[in-house]
This record gives structure tokens, C-alpha cells and sequence, in this order.
């Protein structure tokens, strides 16, 4: 599997040198959510993601919840991110785990405190199993933590901007919506 991995990320060096202006990609997903309960069905090109609150938040616990998510999306990335440079530099990885952790204050949710609605601190620990020399999988290591698209988003500003809409049900012939708010990008 690695010699695929390696082939398909050199393939994507090679294009992206040759042609730089297709370097810059946009990802989607949308999120739907229907009345009477938390759960959310998000789509993500051809896949269908459920989210939900656990019971004792209120929820139904069909899914994890979107800071869970947000940790495995964060550890998801880490692994692929480590299989593409290890496939690269020709080092055998035979197993990666990464289990992260978030502390969340419920309150800045709760509008109980001014504190952060999200995460203040978000840890992980990575496990790599290797018979490859510990300078190798070091050197590994710090590639990824510096190439990691999710780590990366996660430690620096990130611009968002966005906007609410309202539409109107009874109207669907309409102009679709009204806008309420938006968050301006700087």
C-alpha cells in the first residue's frame, strides 16, 4: 500500500510543480438539521457524516458531536499525513494512533461565563509502531506536526466569514432568503 500512497503523492508533487495555479483547493460540506432533536446529517462530497449531542447534553446519541469531530479530524489528518511522508521518505510504519483530548468549559456554550464557547486547550498523543530507527520516525514526526492541514488550521488565525440567512417556508417561489447577519471577512 505504501508504494501507492508514495506514487500518488509524487504524482501530485510533479502536477503541482508543473502547474502551480491549481495548487489552492476548496473543500465542502454541508450540514442539515431537521426539528425536534440535535442530530445533524452533514454531507462531504459523496459521504453522509450523522453528528449528534450525547443524552446527558441533551441529545440522542446517534453520533459524535461536533467537537468530537473536530478531535478525530485532527487525528485522522495526523495519520494520513503520517502515512504520506513515511510512504515518501520509505519508512515502514506498521500501525499509527492518535487519541486527542479537548477541555471545553460548558459555560462559554452556556452563555454562563465569559469564557470560551470552544476548546482552550486541545492535547493528543501519538503512537507510532515502527521498526524504523528513532531518528527516522523523529524526523517524521516534526514533518508532519509542520504539514498537518488540520493542526495547522487549529494553531494559527484563521479567517472566517459567513452569514445567516432566513427562508421562508410558505414562499419557496421567492428571492429564497433573508439575510439576518453576516461575519465580514478583515
Amino acid at each position: 500500500m505504501s508504494e501507492v500512497i508514495k506514487k500518488a503523492i509524487q504524482d501530485l508533487i510533479e502536477t503541482i510543480n508543473n502547474k502551480p495555479q491549481i495548487a489552492t483547493s476548496v473543500f465542502r460540506a454541508s450540514s442539515y438539521s431537521e426539528q425536534g432533536s440535535f442530530a445533524v446529517r452533514s454531507q462531504i462530497r459523496g459521504f453522509s457524516a450523522v453528528m449528534d449531542e450525547p443524552l446527558e447534553l441533551g441529545g440522542t446519541d446517534t453520533g459524535p458531536n461536533p467537537v468530537e469531530m473536530l478531535l478525530a479530524a485532527l487525528g485522522g489528518c495526523q495519520e494520513i499525513v503520517y502515512r504520506a511522508y513515511a510512504a515518501v521518505m520509505g519508512l515502514e510504519i506498521e500501525r499509527i494512533e492518535v487519541h486527542a483530548k479537548g477541555y471545553l468549559d460548558l459555560r462559554g456554550l452556556l452563555n454562563l461565563a465569559e469564557v470560551p464557547a470552544g476548546f482552550s486547550r486541545v492535547s493528543f498523543t501519538t503512537r507510532i509502531v515502527s521498526g524504523e530507527p528513532e531518528e527516522k520516525i523523529r524526523q517524521l514526526a516534526e514533518m508532519v506536526e509542520k504539514h498537518c492541514p488540520v493542526m495547522d488550521t487549529l494553531m494559527r488565525a484563521v479567517e472566517v466569514s459567513g452569514k445567516v440567512e432566513v427562508m421562508r417556508p410558505e414562499v419557496p417561489a421567492e428571492p429564497p432568503h433573508v439575510v439576518l447577519s453576516e461575519i465580514p471577512a478583515d
